[in-house]
């Protein structure tokens, strides 16, 4: 997906929701274990349910790695289903991968080419020969670590040089000469929303993929005050919030509704 039909496809909706497939098997409502794939068909109902309402998905790929060969199956199911059935809809790997060249070659390959995700995150902290093999695969999207949102973030990422320039503004100053605004974009946490103006200093039209709305804290409207651009430049990935709002035979319906609330508050924000 490029960037005009990403644009396209936020204003068809009026969204910039990106809704985080974090689904945990012991969080999923208990009806679903009796199914062949439990975790799979949670993500279907919750994609099916709230895909009006939403311009991108992000499954978190920990959550499926973690279950060894079934959660890489259900992996699998998920991207075949979303890019079969809405192929309109953005999809990222959560995967924060980057290594050497060579390893970090077959990671863009497993993700970008095998999945056909249209894009995965990735971690600079290797450099520049870790991001590039990444870059190099056509109509894919990169989407760098610029300032995240835990608590851990102080411990590194605002670091001062003795010019008083912080580590992970280094970070995307340098990043932006790898790649450009058509194929690169940066994690930007909700919860550090008033770093947004300095973030759009040094990227001032890349997309910025910000989790951390809702559940963790972040405010919707402090995002979209500090960090959109004309062209909107905005994803904005609510988790937990939004598939684990329901428990019940209906968790489906609740999530598709909370998604409509967001998508509605967005909506309201950018016109």
């Amino acid at each position: 997906m490029n960037r005009q039909e990403l644009i396209a496809q936020i204003k068809a909706k009026k969204s910039l929701l990106c809704v985080g497939l974090d689904t945990d098997i012991n969080k999923i409502p208990t009806h679903l274990l009796d199914c062949a794939d439990p975790v799979f068909e949670f993500n279907k109902e919750i994609i099916d349910a709230t895909h009006p309402f939403t311009v991108a998905y992000k499954p978190n790929t920990a959550f499926y790695e973690s279950r060894g060969l079934e959660g890489w199956q259900s992996l699998e199911r998920s991207i075949e289903y979303l890019n079969s059935e809405y192929p309109e809809v953005f999809t990222i790997a959560d995967a924060k991968r980057g290594d050497i060249g060579n390893t970090s070659k077959m990671y863009a390959e497993a993700f970008l080419n095998q999945l056909d995700f249209d894009s995965v995150t990735v971690a600079p902290y290797m450099g520049e020969d870790s991001v590039k093999p990444f870059l190099e695969i056509q109509d894919k999207w990169t989407i760098l670590l610029g300032l995240t949102s835990n608590k851990g973030a102080f411990d590194f990422q605002f670091i001062k040089d003795e010019k008083g320039k912080m580590l992970h503004q280094e970070v995307l100053d340098v990043a932006c000469t790898w790649g450009n605004d058509e194929n690169l974009m940066f994690v930007t946490g909700a919860t550090k929303a008033d770093q947004l103006q300095n973030i759009r200093k040094h990227a001032p039209s890349h997309f910025l993929l910000v989790p951390g709305v809702g559940a963790q804290g972040g405010s919707l409207e402090e995002v979209m005050k500090n960090g959109m651009i004309e062209d909107f430049g905005l994803l904005i990935n609510s988790s937990r919030g939004i598939i684990y709002a329901g428990q019940g035979d209906n968790f489906a319906e609740v999530a598709g509704n909370k998604a409509q609330e967001l998508q509605a508050q967005m909506a309201d924000l950018m016109y």
